[in-house]
């Protein structure tokens, strides 16, 4: 959890809430198809209903978020031009909406869709 003080008093962001606007701006993107989450068999299982599923926060002692994102994406789209997208919304939407300044954003490519 991260706290936020000021004079009117305190605010505490839970990291569920930095895994949710950040699987949601990535699922934004266009190209990614969902979040995946690793099964209990080894099989990764992609979720679109549920966006903090594949997505990992964790906060930093400077007050900043990193985040890792494992994701599913359309065949044939540009990797590198994708990740850049999805690493500068995601920054974008997480830190405009908490204030809290997104240290890393990772992103782990886990499938290709076909399709």
């Amino acid at each position: 959890m991260v706290s936020i003080e000021n004079p009117k008093g305190a605010i505490t962001i839970a990291s569920e809430v930095f895994a949710n606007l950040a699987g949601d701006a990535a699922t934004s993107c266009f190209g990614v198809k969902a979040m995946a989450a690793q099964g209990r068999d080894g099989v990764f299982q992609l979720r679109r209903e549920s966006m903090s599923k594949g997505v990992r926060a964790e906060l930093g002692e400077d007050g900043s978020v990193s985040l890792e994102l494992h994701i599913a994406v359309d065949h044939g789209v540009n990797l590198n031009t994708l990740c850049n997208s999805i690493m500068n919304e995601v920054s974008y939407k997480v830190s405009r909406a908490t204030g809290v300044p997104v240290k890393r954003v990772d992103i782990y490519v886990d499938t290709m869709i076909i399709g």
